[in-house]
């Protein structure tokens, strides 16, 4: 048995406290295929215990995979809410625990010990989320988190114990035993408790992960934001132009500091701003704290994700992107995108969808008061017109889009042939919720070029699957290819060749083989 180590509160500024492709769309021979990465967050812990590794996975008590060559066996289990996993070696792993701020060394199925013991504040959707490799890694021995600060020196759940700017992105360094605190690399909001609403603690996003050009790209969430980034020019007001609205009591809706979310970052590893981001001329026009936010930017006009991976092939990054109610997104990130979150969910073309479902189903408020779903647009014409778009900005529909919310988890593509040449380059999508087909696995061809989803199935041909209801799968049964892995964090290529799926709520490993 190892000992645990001293729980680590890292070095923090004073902060800021809160009061109370092929042209038919079908596989070429040199299409795209898929890697593995990412995160979700949920609630759920499992019990602590271990198996060896290799136990088999049944339908009763694991997941199943529905393609008669691929089978999946249980890897390593006794995980408290894993969220993130990061190979160092041949069956040898760090695994995140949301919930306990632990990252656990996991070697050949068991863990063997826990390298670092953050003070998380894991209420709802924080904790420690993501995690990313140096690219050079071990010759440069950088491991970088995505976690949710505690202002107790304490793991809590209470909302209201952490910083405003309690989700922050760290460098440490591995020793081989130990990880030592290097760096912060960036503070990014955490709370949310607006006036006249109650307290929160969603759509932090968390995933990162470094791209093929070297730099880390960093996603979070809305966060319950209504400003500039979420496309709202005056803030959280229906009547605009006209007055501008602060978002809320920390100021808003310009993007400062407190109000930088619905957002991909991208970042040098040190945690200084590449000098090619898209928006870098534009904030260094306007100067001051809004300007050097703005410069870090990527992409914005994005709601909420737990995935991002990067293809080994082209260099794109891919993220997921989850709705309300309706319009769950696939998108590959362009520099200098605006994904139209508030405005657009889902295809512009489909915004009157967007708003008949907002308004009539589930809380009909998209999980914030300020800006009700009677707001939305009635056009396409007129929701592309009210779009916040920054000085070399461009709208960008969704790669694929469902309907009606799925609840995309953790996502990545496969970098190896070891399940069959046919899915080498492609793209694997878990679940954030068991509710559909008790954790789904979604399986995506590439076009040759890598630049779009490829369908075999002729309803997808115009990329949305069109189903009936929330967490249903109309169209896009084609797509499914495992079932029952409950809440999917991360998926990942194992050094071996094959796939690693990583589940929250199982608090388990999967490798998924050919028989």
């Amino acid at each position: 048995m190892h000992a645990r180590p001293r729980r680590t509160v890292v070095p923090r500024r004073k902060t800021l406290q809160v009061p109370n492709g092929s042209p038919n769309g079908r596989v070429t021979p040199a299409r795209r295929r898929t890697r593995a990465a990412t995160v979700m967050l949920a609630l759920a812990a499992s019990a602590l215990s271990m198996t060896a590794i290799g136990a088999p996975a049944h339908a009763e008590g694991g997941p199943t995979m529905l393609d008669p060559k691929l089978a999946v066996r249980t890897a390593a289990t006794g995980l408290t809410s894993p969220t993130g996993l990061a190979f160092i070696g041949d069956n040898d792993m760090f695994v995140l625990e949301k919930t306990t701020g632990r990252i656990q060394r996991v070697v050949n199925g068991a863990v063997a010990s826990t390298p670092l013991d953050l003070a998380v504040n894991s209420g709802s959707e924080r904790g420690l989320l993501g995690i990313a490799l140096h690219p050079n890694f071990p010759a440069n021995p950088g491991v970088y988190l995505y976690w949710t600060e505690s202002t107790t020196g304490a793991d809590t759940t209470v909302l209201s114990e952490t910083p405003l700017l309690g989700n922050r992105v760290d460098r440490f360094v591995w020793n081989g035993s130990t990880l030592t605190f290097d760096r912060n690399l960036i503070r990014i909001r955490a709370r949310q408790e607006d006036a006249g609403q109650p307290a929160r603690a969603n759509h932090n996003g968390g995933v990162i992960d470094f791209g093929r050009d070297g730099k880390l790209y960093t996603f979070t969430g809305d966060l319950g934001r209504r400003g500039h980034l979420q496309n709202l020019t005056c803030g959280p007001t229906a009547v605009c132009p006209g007055p501008t609205v602060p978002d809320d009591q920390f100021g808003g809706p310009q993007t400062d500091n407190a109000h930088l979310s619905g957002v991909v970052l991208r970042l040098n590893d040190d945690g200084t701003t590449p000098t090619d981001n898209p928006f870098y001329g534009p904030g260094a026009a306007m100067g001051g704290e809004v300007g050097a936010t703005l410069q870090k930017i990527f992409s914005y006009g994005h709601r909420n994700g737990f995935g991002m991976a990067v293809d080994p092939d082209t260099g794109n990054v891919w993220m997921q992107e989850n709705g309300d109610d309706s319009f769950s997104e696939i998108n590959r990130l362009e520099p200098g995108m605006n994904g139209g979150w508030i405005q657009i969910a889902g295809p512009v073309q489909r915004v009157a969808q967007f708003k008949e479902i907002e308004t009539t189903f589930g809380g009909q408020n998209l999980q914030q008061l300020r800006w009700p779903p009677s707001n939305i647009a009635d056009s396409t014409q007129q929701a592309l017109g009210r779009l916040y778009m920054l000085p070399g900005a461009h709208y960008s529909d969704p790669e694929f889009s469902w309907k009606w919310e799925v609840a995309p988890g953790g996502m990545g593509f496969l970098n190896s042939r070891a399940l069959g040449p046919q899915f080498k380059g492609d793209l694997f999508m878990g679940a954030a919720t068991p509710a559909l087909n008790g954790g789904y696995l979604f399986h995506f061809n590439l076009t040759g070029n890598g630049q779009k989803i490829a369908v075999d199935d002729p309803r997808l041909n115009d990329r949305v699957a069109d189903n009936l209801a929330k967490h249903e799968i109309t169209e896009s049964e084609s797509l499914l290819i495992g079932r029952d892995f409950g809440v999917v964090t991360d998926i990942e290529t194992a050094p071996d060749g094959n796939l690693s799926v990583l589940s929250l709520t199982n608090g388990a490993v999967y490798t998924v083989y050919r028989r």
